[in-house]
Order: structure tokens, then sequence, then C-alpha cells
């Protein structure tokens, strides 16, 4: 920082300034230019701390053999080396000190002792604190933007995550959605039409329609209420799940209005996210049968193999199946046994109709 770099300067000066005034000491030049020189390369330190490290150094080797007063210029030096060290430059930073403490050994075996051993060990021991200290900050600095990273990373991580997580909860909703509204509905639409056929010819068939459409309205709107409930929580506790079930394959079979030869063979009851998936695979698979295809009977078949759950739906309708239909209901199948690890095959039959053929694992 400058602000270290001026307190050097600051010191400096006014060791210079107390040179000056000190009675009885002639300063020559160097006592007041290499001082100058030091402070003024330490504010150039974080952008070039190498080459200011030499000027340094080269600083104090002319100061203290030639310069008549010992002044503090060695700070500048320990600071010097610090900062090297700091920015990456250790190998300098010890390489300079080792140089400076070589060349002194050098100075002092030549017969006048200026330091006696435990001053030169004293300024030893100063030299690599100061490159030692360097080291550790770089390193602690190192260290917290490592941590900021992974925090960021984490963070980031989160987010996607939470995005992810209310996108498929957006899908499920939606798949709930169509399977409930997408089934009642047509059951809706093929009873009024029932209802408008036979209204005046058999009015008792219209009114078992009109019944089966007070049923089925009254179902849309239950399992629509609890849907939304899902929407709607925030604080309210969890919210009510639609409730199909392999259970409730009778009444399912009944409200279809088709002629369903069912052969379910399941031993315990699966998980529930395996038992809502496959009613609503089945509710889906017989709607389409109703709705796009001219067959009044189907075939269900549910089985336990090799540990997974093996549905199939076919019919004996027109081989092409689904014109003007958006597609959304397989779709929807295939994307609730791909959430449970399973697989999902739809498309017409060689032999006529179509088939569904769901593997759930269990």
């Amino acid at each position: 920082m400058k602000v270290t770099a001026g307190v050097v300067a600051v010191i400096a000066v006014g060791c210079v300034l107390a040179v000056l005034t000190r009675p009885g000491v002639s300063p020559n030049a160097l006592d007041l230019i290499l001082p100058l020189v030091v402070c003024g390369a330490l504010f150039l330190r974080r952008r070039h701390p190498v080459a200011v490290l030499l000027v340094v150094m080269i600083a104090c080797a002319a100061y203290y053999p030639f310069a008549r007063y010992d002044g503090p210029i060695l700070l500048g030096a320990l600071l010097a080396l610090y900062t090297a060290a700091d920015l990456g430059h250790l190998v300098a930073a010890g390489t300079v000190a080792g140089a400076l403490l070589l060349g002194m050994g050098v100075g002092e075996a030549g017969g006048v002792r200026h330091v006696d051993n435990g001053l030169f060990l004293m300024i030893a021991g100063w030299l690599a604190t100061a490159v030692a200290a360097g080291g550790v900050t770089r390193n602690r600095r190192a260290y917290l933007e490592e941590v900021e990273r992974r925090a960021a990373d984490a963070e980031h991580s989160r987010e996607a995550e939470a995005r992810r997580r209310a996108t498929e909860e957006r899908l499920r909703i939606a798949r709930e959605l169509h399977d409930v509204l997408g089934h009642n509905i047509s059951l809706i639409n093929v009873q009024a039409g029932a209802a408008l056929h036979g209204i005046r010819k058999r009015p008792e068939e219209a009114e078992a329609a009109l019944q089966a459409i007070k049923e089925a309205s009254k179902e849309t709107l239950r399992e629509l209420r609890a849907t939304l409930g899902v929407l709607r929580q925030v604080d309210e506790g969890a919210p009510t799940a639609p409730t199909a079930s392999l259970g409730q394959l009778d009444e399912v079979v009944r409200r279809s209005g088709l002629a369903v030869d069912s052969d379910i063979s399941v031993g315990a009851p699966p998980p529930v996210e395996i038992d809502l998936a496959a009613a609503r695979i089945i509710q889906e698979a017989l709607t389409n049968v109703s709705r796009h295809s001219s067959a009044g009977r189907a075939r269900l078949s549910v089985a336990e193999t090799s540990g997974k759950m093996v549905i199939t739906v076919e019919d004996d309708g027109p081989s092409v199946v689904f014109a003007g239909g958006s597609g959304y209901g397989v779709q929807g199948m295939k994307e609730r046994a791909a959430a449970l690890g399973g697989t999902l095959v739809a498309g017409p039959r060689p032999e006529g109709g179509y088939r569904v053929v769901a593997e759930l694992p269990l």
C-alpha cells in the first residue's frame, strides 16, 4: 500500500533531517540521495516488485558502507522483500535476502566489525521474517479467494438446482392438470354426446349419461383443487396431492365408457409415486382410446416382472390414431415413466389398433 511506503518515506526523511541538524555530523551526498531513492522506488513496488527490490538492495549495499550516517533505510529493504514475496516472487525475494546477508558476512569478515554476531543474526531474522510474512499473506489471500470462488460456485449451483426443481414442479403440475382435465373433460364430452343422441329415443340412457357427467365434473373439481393446492402452499403446510391410485382402477375403467378386459396381478402395494404414475398412465391411455379411436373395447394388463411393473393398454381400433391431437398426453406419460427411471413406448400395432407399454421400476 502507498500509505506504508509513505510512512517509510517520512521516517527516512525525518532521519535525514536529524542528520542535517545533528551537531558534529557532516553527511555526504549518499546520506541525502539514497534514502530518497529508496522511498521513491517503494511507491512503485506493487507495479514492479522485482525491479524495486533490486533498486532498494543496491541502494542499501551502497548506503551502509559509504554513507556517513547509519540511517534506517533497511526498513525500505524489509518492505520491498515483503511486497515481492506477497506478489508471488518468493524465489526472487529469498535470493536477494540471501545475497544481502552474504554481502554483509563478506564485509564483516574483512577485518573491521561493524555489527556484532547478535545484531547480524537479528538482521538475518528480520529479512527472513519479511520474506516469510509476504509468503503467508499471499497464501492467505489465495485461500480467501478460493473460498469466495467456491462460495460463488455453490450459490450458482443452488440457484441452478432451484431453477431445475421449479421447472420439474411446473412440468409435474402440468401433467397432473392435463391428466385430470383431459380425462374427465373427455368423459363429459362423450357422455354429453350420448345424452344428446338418446334424450328422445332412450330417455333412461340419457339420464344415466347425465349422471355420469355430474360425477365426472365433481371428480374434476376435486382433483383440480388438489392439484392447484400445490401452487397455493407458502406457509400453509403440505398440499393435498391428487389421490389417483391403482386401487381406483375399477372407477377409472367404469368412467372411461369402454369395455375393458383387465388382467391385474400386483402383489404388495407399490410405492406412492409408482402407484400414482401407474394410475395416471392407465387413465390417460384409456382416455386416448375413448377420444381418438373408434374401438369400444380395450385390454389392460398390469403385472410385476423382474422388479418392474409392466403396464399394457391396447385396443383394436384403426391404426391411425390421435389425428389432430396435441400429443401432450403421450408426452406426459413418457415423462412420468422417465421421472421414475422407467420407460414408455406408445404406437400403432402391426395388426391394427394402438398399444401403450410402460415399465416402472419398483
